[in-house]
């Protein structure tokens, strides 16, 4: 979200400073700036964790019945927080950004 704020108020200061508002292609602009920012640190992150727990969830001996049910919806929850990251929260600030824009 901080990535997303930065890359809009940016925006909003250069519309500021030709005395207009932002229009909404500035916004998804700014949407895509801050998103775009944000895909290779989580995907890396997503991507060792993920990494990590693979050996967990494929091995086959003591105690691994209860280390895949641990490993399982860290999985799971890595894959949704990425989801989440990079898809979902843009688009929400999207839709709500977008909906001040037209009322003004």
């Amino acid at each position: 979200l901080v990535y997303l704020k930065n890359a809009w108020q940016e925006r909003c200061l250069q519309a500021r400073s030709f005395k207009r508002e932002a229009t909404h292609d500035e916004l998804v602009e700014a949407v895509i700036e801050g998103a775009l920012l944000r895909i290779r640190p989580k995907v890396m992150t997503v991507a060792a964790i993920i990494a990590g727990l693979l050996p967990i969830m494929l091995t086959m001996g003591t105690g691994s019945e209860v280390m895949q049910r641990i490993a399982a919806p860290m999985v799971g929850g890595m894959i949704s927080a990425m989801l989440l990251t990079l898809l979902i929260i843009p688009a929400i600030f999207l839709l709500y950004h977008g909906g001040k824009i037209v009322k003004r």
